[in-house]
């Protein structure tokens, strides 16, 4: 299926199993910059929306409830997702309400949560930083996993690095970082393509690029 039944799909899913006010803030607070979030920076880099919740419900720490715009919940993370407008309720903001929404994102902190914000006009005009920014700070957990599997150590380098670049990366690169020789590089790269981890990015005959294989993507 493409983004629009997904998406139907997802949010569909999350409004059967809500009542309340969990159920209101879904069907009032979810709107143009959340979709547009999803479509121009969740979708091309996952093409699904396995552990994400939308209008997530937590505990405000003077005893209230408050909602993040998207949660990406595992075990072991706990990444707060937020889409900012800039409109005239930002303008006409107190001194109060300013302080209280650092005081929100810092108490989200305290209880373990990695809070990344952008603002609707990034998503909008820039939506490939905000795929970057996103797929860097999932790939640190996911670089932590590495360390369960049977690769060698410097098929983990090779990964962790390509997973914190977010974008194709190239031999020279890889070499130049780690401090390997070329012929070594491409022992690396060769075996991670085969194990359908690195795909190349560039080049037919001569690969100049690689970018990450499904087998890294999917999990998450």
């Amino acid at each position: 299926m493409g983004f629009e039944d997904e998406y139907q799909t997802f949010l569909n899913a999350h409004l059967q199993v809500r009542t309340g006010e969990r159920l209101r803030r879904l069907q009032e607070g979810h709107n143009q910059a959340e979709k547009l979030f999803l479509q121009q920076v969740w979708w091309p880099v996952f093409s699904h929306f396995k552990n994400l919740h939308p209008e997530y419900e937590v505990d405000d720490f003077k005893d209230g409830k408050r909602y993040l715009d998207f949660a990406y919940i595992r075990p072991a993370i706990r990444l707060c997702l937020e889409v900012d407008g800039y409109g005239p309720h930002l303008k006409n903001i107190s001194r109060w309400q300013f302080s209280d929404n650092l005081e929100r994102q810092n108490q989200l902190v305290i209880d373990g949560w990695t809070v990344i914000r952008f603002s609707f006009d990034q998503v909008k005009e820039n939506p490939r930083r905000c795929q970057q920014i996103v797929q860097q700070v999932i790939g640190r957990w996911l670089g932590d996993e590495l360390d369960q599997t049977s690769l060698s150590y410097l098929e983990k380098e090779v990964l962790r690095l390509a997973i914190r670049k977010g974008e194709a990366i190239s031999p020279v690169e890889i070499a130049m970082y780690l401090k390997l020789s070329d012929k070594t590089v491409k022992k690396v790269l060769t075996q991670l393509v085969c194990e359908k981890l690195l795909m190349p990015a560039s080049g037919v005959k001569r690969v100049r690029s690689y970018r990450l294989g499904d087998q890294v993507k999917r999990p998450i």
